[in-house]
């Protein structure tokens, strides 16, 4: 179905605003000639025009989530996304659709049954050739049970055995945010809808809960996983991801940002090949070298128009970014604690939750996805206690000084720099212990008197008297040898 309507907004002006004018809008084959049953539209259309207003006729009032519990159908809706999942007859969860908003309907059907000679069928699916976890689009993929693509999660219970057959036993629906205790995740309150999707594996009773947070303003879905242990021995879990996306395409672009210390984040891009392509830490951050977080787009997406998906991970520590293309045309894309090495015990009754990972959507480019994270991020993740209002300008006296200053020193440089305007004066690195180089003094927190006497109860008001605001660095990540 292809419809053609005007972008503009006004008589004679044509509004591009990151798609082409007139552009044809062309529906997947298998979604239908319904309007009012599927009609994605560009986020990046203007507010005032004749399709946004279409749109809204279309689409407004539509909840973030929609239930659909006789058919355990599961529909997140952002302001121009929709994300889909549905439990089929055998209690498996299917992932179905992640893409342009649409109004609604069971998009299971646009999932490609068929006999696939090397890939194994369940013992409940009988005598049924064309169903296969090898091949089928999951939502959290299992391992040692048919799946023979990149798992979600692997547990080794006390037999040794290294298997997770997850099924779907019911949902839980929550206004506002979900917290994941000790661990960083976005927030915002009422702003956001919450499910809960309950898994269980029956053959050690372990539970597992996949939590979906929508943000609709800002086109995020976020993706967090908590394992329970509810049998009466203790279990390994050697693997647990944040976040598994199936796609039924394979045709795309996988983009990193890689590089070095003072040379971060490079862009990298390139086809997806078949087999897995990934992206790694184990230095016990998340580091210089690769980034969690990755792109997978079409082959002509750019900043102004095109499919991209954009997935991070909420998680400074060692991750796993990686994408398999399958030799059936598909592709998934796994993000989460890198599974090296990683072994954590849960005894009967305890909890383990994995890191948060976000997803954005942009069917306008890398430019559209880019700004809805930031204001996610900026707006609903960064705790910031000047959020809402102008940064100030600020002086850092570490280029002038490094670790040779005192406390006359540090006062002269603020009194030269308030007249010119600057509100912020920032004492850098040097400040606490014997800290006269950086071979010493790191995690002595304490102020290093011989250089600022009277400590900062005697500093920092000669800097208040300058009209300036008084800043610290600190780098707690670190330790010298000597402290």
């Amino acid at each position: 179905v292809i419809l053609r309507l005007p972008l503009t907004d006004s008589p004679g002006r044509s509004n591009v605003r990151g798609c082409l004018s007139n552009q044809p809008l062309i529906f997947p084959p298998g979604l239908g000639a319904n309007l009012c049953d599927i009609f994605p539209i560009p986020p990046c259309l203007p507010v005032k025009n004749p399709v946004q207003s279409l749109r809204n006729t279309l689409l407004g009032g539509i909840p973030m989530i929609v239930l659909d519990q006789e058919n355990k159908l599961f529909t997140l809706h952002t302001q121009n996304t929709t994300y889909q999942m549905k439990a089929d007859q055998y209690h498996v969860l299917l992932h179905t659709y992640y893409g342009p908003r649409l109004r609604g309907g069971d998009l299971s059907r646009l999932i490609q049954f068929a006999d696939r000679g090397t890939s194994p069928n369940p013992n409940e699916a009988g005598h049924r050739r064309d169903y296969s976890l090898d091949t089928l689009p999951q939502e959290y993929s299992t391992c040692g049970v048919g799946d023979f693509r990149l798992p979600s999660i692997e547990f080794e219970p006390a037999d040794g055995s290294r298997l997770a057959d997850l099924r779907y036993t019911g949902f839980e629906l929550k206004k506002g945010k979900y917290a994941l205790p000790g661990l960083p995740a976005f927030h915002g309150g009422d702003a956001w809808d919450t499910l809960v999707v309950h898994l269980i594996d029956s053959s050690w009773k372990g539970s597992v809960k996949l939590y979906y947070g929508v943000l609709e303003r800002c086109d995020l879905i976020t993706r967090a996983v908590q394992v329970v242990n509810e049998g009466g021995q203790a279990v390994q879990l050697r693997r647990c991801a944040s976040l598994c996306l199936d796609f039924q395409r394979g045709d795309l672009d996988f983009i990193t940002f890689d590089g070095c210390h003072a040379q971060e984040r490079g862009l990298n891009r390139a086809p997806l090949r078949q087999g897995v392509q990934s992206v790694e830490s184990v230095r016990g951050t998340s580091s210089h070298h690769h980034n969690p977080f990755v792109i997978l787009c079409g082959h002509n997406a750019d900043e102004d128009c095109g499919i991209c998906y954009g997935a991070m991970l909420v998680y400074s520590g060692n991750f796993l970014a990686a994408a398999e293309r399958t030799h059936l045309e598909n592709n998934r894309l796994m993000l989460g604690i890198n599974p090296y090495h990683f072994c954590y015990t849960l005894a009967p009754g305890e909890c383990f939750t994995a890191p948060e990972a976000a997803l954005v959507c942009s069917p306008c480019g890398f430019g559209q996805m880019s700004r809805q994270f930031h204001r996610a991020i900026r707006e609903n993740l960064i705790h910031d206690p000047l959020e809402g209002k102008r940064r100030p300008v600020l002086i850092n006296n570490w280029e002038a000084t490094e670790f040779g200053f005192d406390a006359e020193k540090l006062v002269s440089i603020a009194a030269a720099a308030a007249p010119l305007g600057i509100e912020l004066f920032v004492m850098d690195d040097g400040w606490f212990g014997t800290r006269d180089s950086d071979f010493g003094g790191l995690g002595d927190w304490t102020v290093n008197e011989s250089k600022l006497p009277g400590g900062l109860g005697a500093l920092v008001p000669r800097i208040h008297d300058l009209g300036m605001s008084f800043g610290i660095w600190i780098e707690p990540e670190m330790v010298n040898e000597d402290s």
